[in-house]
């Protein structure tokens, strides 16, 4: 019997820490191991992407929809660097992520030989949390032990390097000698941070006394949606979520007024600027502006983290703590609220507000209302749905005109908020959920820069997920239209078309060409029907859906008179300087205008 490589180790060691997946690309540096995964049945599984940035955004689709830490391989040199925008979304999101990437032979190292990178230097920022380099068989227990402990209880990246001749060596254990390092499997449960009696005790007097409570969560809310919503419902407060917390509340709840910041809503907007306390749960929220002004609320946050506690707010009371034990303690000594005026007045704005981003769906464009595309998803989607988006003008509809309930999961690249993520994020959530499905809203920019090819990913695996549907949406508008809006907004400078407008591409066509299911779609009145048919399908679908680049993303504090304003300044040579006027002032007088009563939806505005 041919004796254990260190390589062999390596996924013997994954497979007892329960990794089932790893999202990775081959390559000469990390040789050693890839014969390892075929002498080892391919267990964990090898899921190979179109290039090593999407194995990275995959792991991390995988880590934010099953919770568990994603693996990620690639090889030395250039693989090693393709996943450093991956792992960086990682590192700012907070999503535990394993990085093990190959590096030239010990005995080239300092030799200025091919695809030689001082990947420890190369990773020191990104992996900050841990970052190791194994260059005897020894030091692989303790290696892959930390990487993986590390990355879990920090959740951050790490990363293992490992030098090509060193995965083909003969693995030996630490031996219990002066030097050697022993390593240990498992965690049986992080512990969980009880707070601070007396810090419960003060947040709890300063919610008794508010008037205005308003609640701030982020994703580290998620495993305390039950005690938020009752804390919420005892003070008479309203909720608000950071973008990465828009799937830890149903939007069903009336007092939840939605996201909050440049992508938020005007209820959000409003309830910060009104409220007189604020309880910020599991949230690093970062535009202070959004907030309430400094003196304005007092301030309470829990966090699991403490130096993310006060970070953003001059709170009174910062309580580092598990966030439902933090409230549960919490809940005991809080007093109801009898007067339910302040809730109650937020309910109304929350409810105009959603009939506010249905007539602005409606407002007629040429051909499709990149709003439509989302309102007709919004009711559509199945309760189990796991939605991704992309960043750009994609993440603002994202925001705004998606009501999640229930099960509902949901995800983008919160704080890097680079492009390309929403379809690897989905490939990686289809291998943690194959049961699940999954609908990815990409714009073309970033469906030409990625998109495309990782179409082919899910061509060649989608047949082995228990639910094969994959929907793919398309805002096809030929622009890269964030920016375009970026430009525009910045002293009303017109778009400079050379680097905005993209070359036409049939998504349709090419999805085809891959076995996919596909409609096109530039009529708002088959918008609907193309979700129907698309959640329906025996095989995952591409929705190219041209959309009408000039409808504006207006943020929701923006008055009617900043908006006339604003969209005179674009006449300075924007070539689309009129449509740009009138359907931006159409859109934002839909706040105005008397609202249709629900599915009263007769003619567009």
């Amino acid at each position: 019997m041919a004796a254990q490589t260190v390589a062999d180790f390596l996924l013997e060691r994954l497979r007892a820490w329960g990794v089932e997946k790893v999202f990775g690309y081959p390559g000469d540096g990390i040789n050693g191991i890839l014969v390892a995964f075929s002498i080892a049945d391919n267990q964990p599984r090898f899921i190979q992407a179109r290039h090593e940035e999407m194995a990275a955004f995959e792991a991390v689709g995988y880590a934010k929809f099953t919770g568990k830490p994603g693996v990620c391989l690639a090889t030395s040199g250039p693989g090693a660097i393709h996943l450093l925008n991956g792992l960086y979304d990682a590192k700012l999101d907070h999503v535990p992520v394993v990085a093990i990437v190959g590096q030239a032979a010990r005995s080239s190292l300092g030799g200025s030989y091919q695809q030689e990178v001082d990947l420890p230097a190369l990773f020191q920022n990104v992996a900050s949390e841990y970052c190791a380099l194994a260059t005897v068989p020894e030091q692989l227990p303790n290696v892959v032990d930390r990487a993986i402990r590390i990355a879990t209880a920090r959740r951050a990246p790490t990363a293992i390097i490992i030098p090509s001749d060193v995965q083909e060596l003969d693995y030996a254990p630490p031996s219990h000698a002066h030097k050697m390092v022993p390593s240990s499997l498992g965690n049986q449960g992080f512990p969980r941070i009880q707070p601070d009696e007396g810090a419960i005790t003060a947040a709890a007097g300063i919610l008794n006394e508010a008037k205005k409570p308003a609640i701030l969560i982020g994703q580290g809310a998620r495993g305390a949606a039950a005690e938020v919503e009752q804390v919420a419902r005892t003070i008479g407060a309203g909720v608000a979520k950071a973008l990465l917390g828009k799937d830890v509340l149903s939007d069903e709840l009336p007092f939840v007024t939605g996201s909050i910041g440049l992508l938020g809503t005007r209820p959000s907007y409003e309830m910060m600027r009104d409220c007189d306390a604020l309880l910020t749960v599991g949230s690093n929220f970062p535009y202070s502006e959004f907030l309430p002004r400094p003196g304005q609320a007092r301030g309470i946050q829990i966090d699991i983290d403490p130096t993310l506690a006060g970070l953003r707010y001059p709170n009174e009371l910062n309580i580092v703590a598990d966030a439902a034990l933090a409230l549960r303690a919490l809940l005991p000594q809080l007093e109801p609220r009898e007067d339910r005026s302040w809730q109650d007045g937020l309910a109304r704005k929350v409810e105009r507000w959603w009939e506010t981003m249905r007539a602005e769906a409606l407002v007629a464009a040429n051909p499709v209302n990149p709003m439509l595309l989302f309102s007709e998803a919004s009711g559509r989607l199945p309760d189990n749905a796991i939605v991704t988006a992309d960043s750009g003008s994609s993440a603002h509809w994202y925001a705004r005109h998606l009501t999640f309930r229930g099960g509902i999961r949901g995800s983008l690249s919160g704080s890097l908020a680079t492009m390309g993520n929403a379809i690897p994020y989905g490939i990686g959530a289809k291998f943690g959920h194959p049961d699940r499905p999954v609908i990815a809203f990409e714009g073309d920019g970033a469906m030409q820069m990625n998109g495309l090819a990782e179409l082919a990913t899910i061509a060649r695996y989608w047949r082995e997920w228990e639910d094969p549907r994959f929907v793919v949406a398309v805002l096809h508008n030929n622009d890269l239209n964030q920016v375009t809006w970026e430009l525009r907004s910045l002293g009303g400078s017109p778009s400079f078309k050379e680097s905005q407008d993209l070359p036409d591409v049939d998504y349709a066509a090419f999805a085809r060409t891959l076995g996919l299911g596909a409609l096109s779609v530039d009529a708002p009145d088959d918008v609907g029907l193309a979700w129907e048919a698309a959640l329906a399908a025996d095989r995952p679908m591409v929705l190219d859906v041209r959309t009408d680049p000039d409808i504006p993303p207006i943020p929701p504090h923006t008055t009617f008179e900043q908006a006339l304003n604003a969209a005179k300044s674009l006449a300075k040579g924007d070539a689309a300087a009129w449509g740009v006027v009138t359907k931006g002032l159409k859109t934002k007088a839909q706040e105005m205008l008397p609202h249709r009563k629900a599915g009263d939806e007769e003619g567009r505005a």
